[in-house]
């Protein structure tokens, strides 16, 4: 999979990075039969974010894409394309974090969420907004954590600005 950045807003060196662990993580750009694009609003913490969470020991990439899908946007999906990966060198969590991103669609109708106890202690609500609208909702990003403003937001809106060249 290409990929298309590396985040090290903390300046994280060579050096540190060896000691940390390899979290990897699967992200999706999910779209409905309108052509609205999922997002999850942390109200608590004032960002959006793409569905998706971390690859289970055991879990293959798509997967585990499928279960974080269902489980965040309670649905199932169609898995369409590579988008492309992120790496992420998180010096607040020691932390090498690597997401790679997918275009998807919805099969079936929109279900409920089952968040975890995390997601629903930061009020995690799901939207379906139009490419456009998703933009300029993460782009107003106002998060209150280092974690959303220094790492969730940039890389989000890296993976739906290169989804254009699959949606148009």
């Amino acid at each position: 999979m290409k990929q298309l950045l590396v985040i090290n807003p903390e300046k994280v060196t060579k050096k540190e990075v060896k000691s940390y662990p390899t979290r990897e993580a699967v992200r999706a750009i999910v779209f409905d039969n309108d052509g609205k694009i999922a997002l999850l609003h942390v109200v608590k913490s004032k960002y959006y974010k793409l569905p998706g969470g971390g690859i289970e020991k055991g879990e293959d990439k798509k997967r585990a894409l499928k279960r974080e899908c269902q489980e965040e946007v309670g649905s199932e999906i169609e898995i369409l394309d590579e988008i492309g990966s992120i790496v992420e060198y998180r010096k607040i969590f020691k932390l090498k974090q690597i997401s790679y991103c997918y275009l998807a669609k919805l099969k079936g109708n929109k279900g409920n969420p089952s968040f975890t106890d995390e997601e629903v202690e930061g009020n995690f609500e799901p939207v379906w907004l139009s490419l456009e609208d998703a933009l300029q909702a993460i782009s107003k990003n106002v998060a209150t954590s280092i974690e959303g403003s220094a790492y969730i937001v940039p890389r989000d809106t890296v993976f739906l600005e290169e989804s254009r060249k699959y949606l148009i």
